[in-house]
């Protein structure tokens, strides 16, 4: 459903991203992860065509992003960090406007009220965006972001503000979408994608460094066959019942951790499996196994092992904005940050085409009039 080959995208001397390339299967949740400044944004606005690559491809449901944007993106909904959203609307407006805006030819109220109904804010849609909380401002932007029916949906931190509840009932949301569309998930919150994602890809310095499932990036980054034991009886007993067993390599006591038991971490042989032979060696002698768990390499621990060289880009633009670092990565090309920040903010006018608002800069000063008539058109609408 997705395709991206030799993707490169330069800022002045600066590889932004260097030469990435996978796929993403119609019917997957993938975790897109990488540090600040890894290029995670500036790839995610090139596969919603909103940045042209500098060399590569990106394809959609067979379409050439630059080919064929038109066509690509009817297949795209994207949520960006930050929701494209209009505070002066109710959320029945909004959501009616981007149904308008993208051309949709179901039958509107039952589209609409359905994807209200799958996002839980059918309870708050004759009310004011700018009222909401922002959970459910995000979830607003989850919800233009499905209007279509697109293929593939591109999330950027969709449960940004959202209290413990409202996690889980999105990652319900997203789970279910995964079913019948191609889901692209960025976030830092490594637990969300390690509970909600298939595959996981991580970036770090513009490069592809990791595309596996969490547990097969476990044991490729990790040779060791580890697993911790609580067994019911005395030290002495379980030690001997458990010597002589093939493939273990070591076996360490943790002490009593839980009364009339004793915690063991055992190490195998790697590729050889030892629960059975324990088991059976245990059961034998009358001592039961209250627990056996492995011990895995955690998404964290993946993580930090395959970006622990990373640069600090937050010293080098200690005046910038994370979304400006992640947008530019380090290039030193002033005007071209400059004019790619211009864009940034252009873009805020649409919904279909829009990605990541950015900050205006320090340095700019509003127009006399722009203010005053922004405060007065917030204020209408709050009322």
């Amino acid at each position: 459903m997705v395709e991206i080959k030799n993707l490169t995208k330069k800022y002045g001397d600066n590889l932004a991203v260097d030469n990435i390339s996978f796929t993403v299967s119609k019917g997957e949740i993938l975790g897109f992860l990488g540090p600040n400044g890894a290029g995670k944004s500036t790839t995610m606005n090139i596969l919603t065509g909103y940045l042209s690559c500098t060399d590569g491809e990106v394809k959609i449901d067979g379409y050439d992003i630059l080919d064929n944007p038109i066509e690509s993106k009817k297949r795209i909904g994207y949520l960006p960090e930050h929701p494209p959203l209009y505070m002066d609307m109710t959320v029945a407006e909004y959501l009616d406007f981007v149904y308008e805006l993208k051309g949709v030819k179901e039958d509107r109220a039952e589209h609409l009220g359905k994807i209200m109904e799958a996002v839980k804010i059918t309870d708050v849609k004759d009310r004011l965006i700018a009222n909401l909380s922002k959970g459910y401002k995000q979830r607003v932007g989850l919800a233009q972001a499905m209007v279509g029916n697109p293929e593939v949906l591109i999330l950027d931190e969709p449960t940004v503000g959202l209290d413990p509840k409202q996690i889980i009932e999105i990652r319900d949301v997203i789970k279910k979408l995964g079913r019948e569309h191609t889901v692209i998930l960025s976030s830092h919150i490594l637990q969300e994608v390690n509970a909600i994602c298939e595959r996981v890809i991580i970036i770090n310095k513009g490069r592809l460094v990791a595309s596996d499932t969490a547990e097969n990036l476990g044991k490729s980054i990790s040779n060791e066959n580890k697993f911790q034991l609580r067994v019911s009886g005395d030290e002495r007993s379980i030690l001997d019942a458990l010597e002589g067993i093939s493939g273990i390599k070591y076996i360490k006591s943790l002490g009593r951790k839980e009364a009339g038991s004793i915690d063991f971490v055992i190490e195998a042989e790697p590729n050889v499996d030892v629960r059975t032979p324990i088991f059976n060696a245990l059961a034998q002698n009358g001592l039961p196994i209250l627990a056996m768990q492995a011990m895995d390499l955690s998404l964290e621990d993946i993580f930090l092992e395959v970006t622990q060289n990373s640069t600090d880009v937050n010293a080098v633009y200690e005046n910038v904005s994370e979304d400006e670092i992640e947008l530019v990565g380090s290039s030193k090309d002033a005007k071209e940050f400059e004019e790619v920040k211009a864009a940034e903010q252009a873009k805020e006018a649409t919904v279909a085409e829009v990605a990541h608002p950015a900050e205006p800069a320090e340095a700019a000063e509003p127009a006399p009039v722009a203010e005053p008539a922004h405060k007065a058109q917030e204020e209408e609408g709050e009322e």
